[in-house]
């Protein structure tokens, strides 16, 4: 992988090595994982992957790359950053042989026009240019193809915002992940009995009631390890496709706090999306 310093700087800012501690650590594949996708990828049923070629942005450990080849996909690119997530990701998609899995930025997608669907699940929102990223992937789909992303609502995450968002900025995110992976025991411990007491009506608890403990860590650990994490009100997310031109856009609010987002890239865009 090639770039400018400045741009290898925009990487690091957005802490790759810290998530692919995650997925090394947490890199198996769970059987709830479909269902977390199809509430990420609500836009799209498991028909509208059949024959398409996509472009995972940020695979991690291949999760949502795995479920499309599932439903039927032609085939794509998942690419990441980090040694450790990709090599995950080889491992869990080594069945789909027309699925690749490259090293390659966010910021560093060929504008080629070549897949039908661009998507990104969780990660734009941990980017320091979040606008670069999407625009990469709006020149990466074809006229009429679609980019969709999944990122962290405003919408009742106000208390993240203020409560653990400066704990993570001033604390969390300066030490070494391995002390902040320890840590994670804790208050994960707490969520699981509060969820076991019945704490949380929103939907998103609901879900994670589910879950076994070794997942629910992994979600808390994911919450308090990275450098940049942006919780993006409805209006800032529909704001963020329309200023690379995307077309038909349409939102929906994933279990009452995250939003998924899609729009279709029109025939052309125009000069000023491209500036």
């Amino acid at each position: 992988m090639s770039g400018s310093g400045t741009e290898t700087n925009s990487i690091v800012a957005g802490s790759p090595e810290r998530f692919g501690y995650e997925w090394n650590e947490y890199a198996e594949m769970r059987p709830e994982y479909e269902e977390q996708f199809r509430r990420w990828t609500v836009h799209l049923t498991p028909e509208d992957w059949r024959g398409k070629t996509f472009l995972d942005v940020g695979c991690g450990m291949g999760r949502n790359s795995y479920w499309p080849m599932v439903y039927g996909a032609a085939g794509g690119v998942a690419i990441d950053v980090d040694a450790r997530s990709l090599a995950v990701a080889r491992r869990n998609l080594a069945s789909f042989p027309t699925l690749r899995v490259e090293e390659r930025s966010a910021y560093e997608i060929p504008a080629n026009g070549g897949f039908d669907i661009a998507f990104s699940i969780g990660v734009i929102h941990h980017l320091e240019h979040p606008e670069r990223a999407l625009r990469a992937m709006t020149d990466a789909v074809a006229p009429g193809g679609r980019v969709l992303i999944w990122v962290y609502g405003l919408e009742n995450n106000r208390w993240i915002v203020f409560v653990l968002s400066p704990i993570r900025n001033l604390l969390l995110s300066r030490l070494p992940i391995g002390i902040v992976h320890h840590l994670s025991i804790y208050p994960a411990a707490a969520l699981w009995l509060a969820l076991k007491l019945g704490f949380g009506r929103l939907a998103y608890y609901r879900l994670l009631r589910g879950f076994t403990f070794r997942h629910l860590r992994s979600i808390v650990f994911d919450q308090m390890l990275p450098k940049i994490a942006n919780y993006w009100s409805k209006e800032t997310v529909e704001e963020l496709l329309r200023q690379v031109g995307l077309a038909d856009i349409r939102l929906a609010w994933v279990n009452e706090m995250s939003w998924s987002a899609i729009g279709r890239r029109p025939e052309a865009l125009s000069a000023e999306n491209h500036a």
